[in-house]
């Protein structure tokens, strides 16, 4: 998929796209069927298919102190527009000054001057200009007067409970955990991104070594608990490694922690060394919340039923507690401080 972030970035010789609008955070169900929608007409009129999306998000701009947390990183956002056979995704720079264009220069200067759009697909909640004036009856009006054609997709329910898809409701199951909801709406697992950082190492001490990730900096992190997920990584400039892993996230009340982290680890493995490497964590079923435990020994025994649970949970044989001594991670950083002293 070819990535344009500046109006220079646009192909000169760009003849025409099929024209797709939207944040898309999280990729849910509801997006799903614009874009596939987007790419199908793409198809059958021979031309590219185009997402315009913004970043930052324009709640984050027009509403910082009510801004609410991204279910996807910009990156694994593309990722998904990539996946679902888009050819070119335009992420367009969201400000105030470019919000204050009206209705009608957003559709004929961006949409059919700039961006060649001959079709555009959207939902039918799209709104767009300057306070929200455009919507999809007028974008129907505009693009018409220019032989442009428009498709509005009607909002997509869930057959459970007849509640529009949407990313509000993603996050809502987030907040309260359940994880496996949150995948129902989103059509998959929902996935943190972030770099493995240096924890406090009782994990290791314990049987336990964990990949740890700041939860600050990891986008919409579910409720404190202990989660039965996959730890994803790069093997490869074409693939990656899935491995099963079980996922707490909480301040470690064990241990008087202060700092929300995002902890995994990977059953049965000990010779792992992620410090520094960008890793995703998909989260698949909530086990437990978070306890403080009577003793750490009651603490282990329960360390190792989450273990069981989660085995369970992602269909993979049960593995029990690592040695510490065999602990691998930070190996190389200890013997290059030894040889630099």
């Amino acid at each position: 998929m070819i990535r344009w972030c500046e109006r220079d970035d646009i192909d000169p010789e760009l003849a025409g796209t099929v024209c797709t609008i939207g944040v898309f955070d999280g990729v849910h169900r509801g997006h799903r069927a614009v874009l596939e929608e987007t790419v199908r007409q793409a198809r059958r009129l021979g031309i590219p298919s185009l997402a315009l999306t913004f970043d930052p998000h324009p709640r984050q701009v027009h509403a910082p102190e009510g801004a609410v947390p991204l279910v996807t990183t910009l990156d694994d956002r593309l990722d998904r527009l990539e996946a679902l056979g888009i050819d070119i995704a335009y992420v367009q720079h969201y400000t105030l000054d470019y919000a204050s264009q009206s209705a009608r220069d957003f559709i004929e200067s961006q949409l059919l001057n700039q961006l060649k759009a001959r079709a555009i697909v959207v939902g039918e909640d799209v709104r767009f200009g300057r306070g929200n004036e455009g919507d999809g009856e007028f974008l129907m009006k505009v693009a018409g007067e220019h032989g442009v054609s428009v498709t509005l997709l009607d909002d997509l329910t869930d057959a459970r409970t007849d509640r529009r898809w949407s990313s509000t409701w993603v996050r809502e199951m987030l907040k309260g955990g359940n994880v496996e909801c949150a995948a129902r709406v989103l059509g998959r697992p929902h996935r943190l991104r972030g770099t493995v950082i240096h924890g406090f190492k009782r994990g290791r001490q314990l049987g336990f070594p964990t990949a740890n990730l700041l939860a600050e900096d990891a986008g919409v992190v579910p409720e404190d608990g202990v989660y039965a997920g996959w730890l994803i990584r790069s093997v490869g400039p074409a693939a990656t490694e899935h491995l099963p892993a079980a996922i707490s996230i909480g301040s470690n009340p064990q241990f008087d922690g202060q700092t929300r982290t995002v902890e995994a680890h990977v059953l049965g493995r000990a010779d792992l060394d992620l410090y520094g490497e960008e890793i995703a964590l998909d989260f698949i079923a909530h086990l437990r919340p978070i306890l403080r435990f009577s003793s750490v020994e009651e603490l282990l025994e329960q360390m190792d039923e989450d273990l069981r649970h989660t085995a369970q949970a992602l269909g993979v044989p049960v593995a029990g507690r690592v040695d510490p001594a065999l602990v691998t991670a930070g190996a190389a950083d200890t013997v290059a401080k030894a040889r630099a002293t």
